[in-house]
């Protein structure tokens, strides 16, 4: 078994499209501005976020017909120089919510909400993993 991606079911998505493009900076694969479907890729690794239209879900689970309420996810992306990309995507739009901050001894985060209210954590490691 391989994770493929994290799905998060949106319903404004051209505002999340541009949220994840262009404030925080990850590659979409196909440019599909206005849906229903775009995975986005950080820089280095294999794993992607994608956003996929809800109403297309919908279709196929009827209770996501109704509208979202909460803080329904979590994205983590870990980052090499946390204040410095938490300076970038500041410039670029985006309003933190905390930090950046020790989260742990071997962690410092910063946490932002996407616009349909997903919550992203932004990680630094302070120490090699042992």
């Amino acid at each position: 078994m391989e994770l493929a991606q994290v799905r998060l079911l949106v319903s404004d998505f051209p505002a999340c499209y541009r949220f994840y493009a262009e404030v925080l900076g990850l590659k979409p694969q196909s440019g599909a501005e206005e849906g229903p479907y775009e995975k986005f890729s950080p820089a280095t690794g294999s794993a992607g976020i994608a956003l996929q239209d809800r109403s297309m879900m919908a279709g196929l689970i009827d209770e996501l017909a109704g509208s979202a309420t909460g803080h329904r996810s979590l994205v983590v992306l870990r980052v090499d120089d946390l204040d410095a990309y938490c300076e970038q995507i500041t410039g670029r739009g985006a309003v933190l919510a905390h930090g950046p901050a020790p989260l742990t001894d071997r962690m410092q985060a910063a946490h932002l909400k996407d616009p349909e209210g997903n919550v992203v954590e932004l990680q630094e490691w302070l120490l090699a993993q042992g």
